[in-house]
Parts: C-alpha cells; sequence; structure tokens
C-alpha cells in the first residue's frame, strides 16, 4: 500500500471532513486529496519520478503536508529539511542525497540548483498521476543526527511507517475522531509522523507551529476543540510553569504525548495530575519508530521507567558482546520490529554500530526490570568515566532538575589529567542560586564522585529541531582544566 491511498479514500468516504486547519483556513478531505493530487502532477511535469529524492524544505503550513503526500505519491523519496538552517546546511545536506530538486519558501536563497518554490508549482490542467505502489519502496530519509559532519538517512519504507501509524492506533489511541494539534515543527521526526498518521486515518490536523506561548497553545486548544497532541518536554516545561486556570484546555484533551527527551519521574507525575490525565511518554527513535510507552498504569509500577515495548517490538539489553543481560543490570539497548528500519541509505559503513543482525542499536544505555518497563540510563557517548567509574549524566541531571531553583540541566564530562573525566554541569536557573546551594544538594542526594565539581550558568541551552540539548555544543565551551 501506498500511504497516499489513503488520501483517496477518505477523499470519497468523508469528503467534507476537515483535513488540516491552519488559523482561519480549512482544507477538507476532498480538497486535500485534490491539491496532493495538482502537486504530485507538477512534480511529473518538472521531471520527477519513482526513486527521485525530493527536499521539502518548507515551513509547517498546509503546503509542507500536500508536499510530503504529493511525493509519496509518485513513490519518490522524502527527504526533509529545516527551513531554520543555514545555507551551507541546506546545500551540504541537499549534494550529499543527491536530490533531484528541492520544494523550498519564495525567500530561500540557498539551493540554486535545485530549488523549486512551492508556490510556483503549479497542476492546473494536468492529469493526476496514478498511485505508485508501496510496500517495501522507500518512502523517507529520516534524518537521525542534524546536519554535521556526515549526514545519516534512515531509510524507511512505507511499510516501516504503516507500522508505526498501527501503533499509533494500538498503543496511544489515534483515530478519524482526533483533532489532533501539530505543535512541533513538520521537519522533525514526530512531528512529522503523527500529522502524517492522523491525516492517514482521516482525522483533522490543526496547524499551530511554534515558537509560542504557553497561554497561546491553551487558548488554540479551547479554539479548535482539540483532542490530541504531541509535545516535547521543553515545551511542557513551559506549562507546568502555568497556573491550573490556564491549563483548562489541556485537560481537556483525551491524549497528549510527549517524546524526544526523557521527564523525570516528579514531572511524569505533575503532567498527569495538572496538565492531562491521559498523558503518554513515548520512546521512539527516528530509525527505528516507537519502542515503548508509558501510561499512567504503567507510571504507578514503575515511575522511573519509559513504559513498556508497543505492540510487535521486542526489546532487550545487552553487554559489549551482544549477550542479553538479566532483568535489572544496565547495558546497551537494541530493539527490533515491523517499522524499524534496516540500514541509512546508500550508507552501510555509517550503520555498522547501529544496525547488527536484525536488531538497531539507538545508542542508549537502559535496564529492564522484572515487569518488563525500560529504564533509560543516559547515551553510550555521554557517560562520563571518572578515574574508571561510569557516571549517567542523567541521573545527575534529575537530581538538579529537582532543585526548586534550577529550571534545566546538562551534564557533560570535563577532561582531566588526573582522572580523565571530571563532572561539570551546565544550569539555567528561575533565581538566584549559588553555588555553596547547588553543591550541598548534590552532596545530600548522590555519591561525592558523582557531584559535579563546577556549574556554568546558561540562559538558555543550544538545542536542535527536536528539543533536545546539544552537549558537544556545551562541551566546546568548557575551559581548558
Amino acid at each position: 500500500m501506498n500511504l497516499a491511498d489513503a488520501l483517496e479514500i477518505h477523499a470519497a468516504a468523508r469528503p467534507d471532513h476537515p483535513a488540516v486547519v491552519a488559523g482561519d483556513l480549512s482544507l477538507s478531505h476532498a480538497e486535500f486529496a485534490a491539491r496532493v493530487q495538482g502537486m504530485a502532477a507538477a512534480l511529473v511535469a518538472r521531471g520527477v519520478t519513482a526513486g527521485d529524492l525530493v527536499g521539502v524544505c518548507l515551513r509547517d503550513s498546509p503546503e509542507h503536508l500536500i508536499a510530503n503526500f504529493a511525493v509519496v505519491r509518485l513513490g519518490a523519496i522524502l527527504l526533509p529539511m529545516d527551513w531554520r538552517w543555514t545555507s551551507g546546511e541546506k546545500e551540504r545536506l541537499a549534494d550529499h542525497f543527491g536530490a533531484r530538486l528541492v520544494l523550498a519558501e519564495a525567500e530561500e536563497t540557498a539551493l540554486a540548483k535545485t530549488r523549486v518554490v512551492v508556490g510556483e508549482l503549479s497542476g492546473e490542467g494536468l492529469a493526476a498521476p496514478a498511485v505508485a505502489p508501496g510496500g517495501d519502496a522507500p518512502l523517507l530519509l529520516s534524518l537521525s543526527s542534524g546536519t554535521t559532519g556526515r549526514p545519516k538517512g534512515p531509510c524507511i519504507t512505507h511499510d516501516h511507517m504503516l507500522c508505526r501509524f498501527r501503533t499509533h492506533w494500538i498503543n496511544i489511541g489515534l483515530n478519524a475522531a482526533d483533532r489532533y494539534v501539530s505543535a512541533t515543527p513538520l521537519y522533525f521526526g514526530g512531528g512529522r509522523t503523527f500529522a502524517m498518521s492522523v491525516l492517514f486515518s482521516g482525522g483533522t490536523v490543526i496547524l499551530f507551529p511554534p515558537p509560542f506561548r504557553a497561554p497561546d497553545l491553551c487558548a488554540e486548544l479551547a479554539r479548535t476543540g482539540a483532542t490530541s497532541t504531541f509535545l516535547v518536554p521543553t515545551q511542557l516545561r513551559k506549562l507546568l510553569a502555568e497556573g491550573d486556570e490556564m491549563l483548562a484546555p489541556t485537560r481537556a484533551l483525551r491524549t497528549l504525548i510527549s517524546s524526544g527527551a526523557p521527564l523525570d519521574p516528579e514531572e511524569r507525575a505533575e503532567l498527569g495530575r495538572r496538565i492531562c490525565g491521559n498523558f503518554i511518554e513515548y520512546y521512539a527513535s527516528t530509525e527505528g519508530g516507537g519502542v515503548s510507552i508509558s501510561t499512567p498504569a504503567s507510571r504507578e509500577r514503575a515511575p522511573d521507567s519509559v513504559g513498556r515495548p508497543v505492540f510487535a517490538v521486542e526489546v532487550q539489553v545487552v553487554g559489549d558482546d551482544h549477550t542479553p543481560l538479566a532483568a535489572g543490570q544496565v547495558g546497551r539497548l537494541r530493539y527490533r520490529g515491523p517499522g524499524v528500519a534496516t540500514g541509512y541509505y546508500r550508507d552501510d559503513e555509517a550503520g555498522k554500530d547501529a544496525f547488527r543482525d536484525g536488531w538497531f542499536y539507538p545508542g542508549d544505555l537502559a535496564d529492564i526490570d522484572a515487569g518488563g518497563h525500560i529504564h533509560l540510563r543516559g547515551r553510550v557517548k555521554d557517560v562520563i568515566i571518572r578515574g574508571g567509574v561510569n557516571i549517567h549524566p542523567s541521573e545527575v541531571e534529575t537530581v538538579l532538575r529537582d532543585h526548586p531553583g534550577v529550571t534545566e540541566a546538562a551534564v557533560v564530562g570535563w577532561p582531566s589529567a588526573r582522572l580523565g573525566e571530571e563532572v561539570a554541569a551546565f544550569i539555567s536557573v528561575s533565581g538566584p542560586v549559588d553555588d555553596t546551594a547547588l553543591v550541598n544538594w548534590c552532596a545530600e542526594r548522590l555519591a561525592s564522585y558523582k557531584c559535579p565539581v563546577a556549574y556554568f550558568r546558561v540562559e538558555d541551552m543550544p538545542r536542535n529541531s527536536a528539543g533536545k540539548i546539544l552537549k558537544p555544543e556545551l562541551v566546546a565551551q568548557l575551559p581548558a582544566r
């Protein structure tokens, strides 16, 4: 099945049901399908055929979603690009993967060789091309780690994506009745996948792109009668800073989803209590899709876990020899399932460490308890080795975020001639917090060797489009010891 087949079904079965809402604009499923057909016809006129890579470098607009499905309809391969990137980043990515063309905004100045302004595409008078075969045909290169260094694009097929949609239906409960508010970038894996999933299901996607103030999001949820939304932890923390009266529209949601970075147990509890009773934390990766979900029921049993595996996904924790470890032992997490990519696009070398014997290794450290709950313990590359002892930054970060004056924390290794590495903490604060108070706070809650030896204050943490903190940029700010 080609994912665009669903648009034809909904255009016939529920033609007047809203598909995409953006402010005062509303496109029905019949209108949305027609717009997709028109853009697909225009792309064919530009020479795009099945198997071609087509970059989509657009703002979070109806045209972005239309472009995604138009490319998919043709059997071409989506290459998502963030319109906020620099010209050099865009050029490097398009050249590296060999994009046939890049759909861009009118004001785009980069990509001179491949740029096609989306507003200038017209399928008027052109016959809609047939829907290309789907199945195991490539659908998407879902970039896994930004644009610096060597870009890696896990190749996601139509079948992979359909299996990920199935997880949304079975484990999260998204369906044709949803009025889903898209409040994270459509370039970002989670934002793109949830929006396309809801449209595939016949529901309604309400575009409310970031950045925005928490009160404005609440107002939009109320205005549109939203049933569900997906937010990253940085957005959720801003909501938690608001009063309960302001948050009334979030409590009316049937489902609130979070992904992109793990939350602390106290944050999970507060989100369920104050923001949405059916708060779901979704642990996933661009390469493999959903791994596990933490629900209100699973949090009662294991409040510090990211829940249990989703439908049809098998998860293990293994040692350095790739042998499964016993319950409670920390090691490298790996998983496999029908929605997991099998490698990077035309780059077997890049996938040697990540894809092995049918398993995908996302680079996370974890343990799995006897009840099947997954507990993340940090990133393999982030582990701090101090005098031969492994320290997981996530544990220290949780303690720091529990301090009433600390709003965000990122812990990194600081090169040390004597011990190899020391623990350094970057923090954002809501008011005056002196180092002595932080030293005492950590000393009461952590073993002495885990305590940071220095605290660096930053107003805003460097982040990528998914809201994840860019620790290499913080490490680069460390002074020499």
